[in-house]
């Protein structure tokens, strides 16, 4: 099954939706952001969510003290580290993590192999921007990269495209951001729909359908 994560929640009712239309995570933003969450806002918002929905905070080049009270003080089952940080910063957590890397071009795939980590996030490369970009990039990067590291597609996500997505990617999860927001605020109904198809797709792909043979029994 196709992991999804909502991310770029601020608010506890949009977190409910997600969790209940059938996220797996939700993207909690402590980096600078018009998104961005304070502890109180992510306390909140963790303790709205039922136990078996992740909570992952997303970090930018922070310090890594900063990033272990986070974990602890707002109940992170994840981080996202989606700055410049070294291959080393990276372990040792005591929660998984997820290493964005912003593709560019074939290249930006090379640095993957250096990495300890427990699944990669590729984004879009912007020169202005670290994420929430809203343009995809070339998606036969993230086929390569899908073949050998457990890979969330992330960069321009949208209930139109996931499907076609999914079909030519096949990853371990898909992550949206400004794909689900209407006005720069999150749309529900997004939410919803963006979900719905990935979970259409699971069923369609993931499990083969079973087809039955009626028999007459004769004596």
């Amino acid at each position: 099954m196709v992991r999804v994560k909502i991310c770029g929640i601020s608010d506890s009712a949009t977190a409910v939706v997600a969790a209940e239309a059938g996220a797996d995570a939700i993207g909690l933003i402590f980096a600078p952001s018009r998104r961005r969450v304070t502890a109180a806002q992510a306390r909140e918002i963790a303790a709205a969510l039922p136990p078996f929905v992740t909570k992952v905070g997303v970090f930018v080049d922070e310090e890594r003290g900063r990033i272990e009270e986070s974990i602890a003080a707002c109940g992170l089952g994840a981080v996202q580290l989606h700055g410049a940080e070294p291959p080393e910063f990276c372990a040792g957590f005591r929660v998984p993590v997820v290493k964005a890397i912003r593709v560019k071009d074939a290249s930006s795939l090379e640095q993957m192999t250096a990495y300890q980590v427990d699944a990669f996030l590729l984004d879009t490369f912007d020169a202005s921007a670290l994420g929430g970009t809203g343009r995809t990039f070339d998606w036969t990067l993230a086929i390569q990269a899908a073949r050998t590291h457990r890979t969330i597609l992330s960069g321009g996500m949208t209930p139109v495209n996931v499907v076609e997505a999914l079909t030519r990617v096949v990853p371990y999860g898909v992550d949206v951001s400004s794909g689900v927001e209407t006005d720069g605020r999150k749309d529900h109904a997004k939410i919803r729909d963006f979900i719905r198809r990935v979970r259409e797709w699971d069923v369609e792909n993931q499990y083969p359908r079973v087809t039955y043979q009626v028999q007459t029994w004769r004596p």
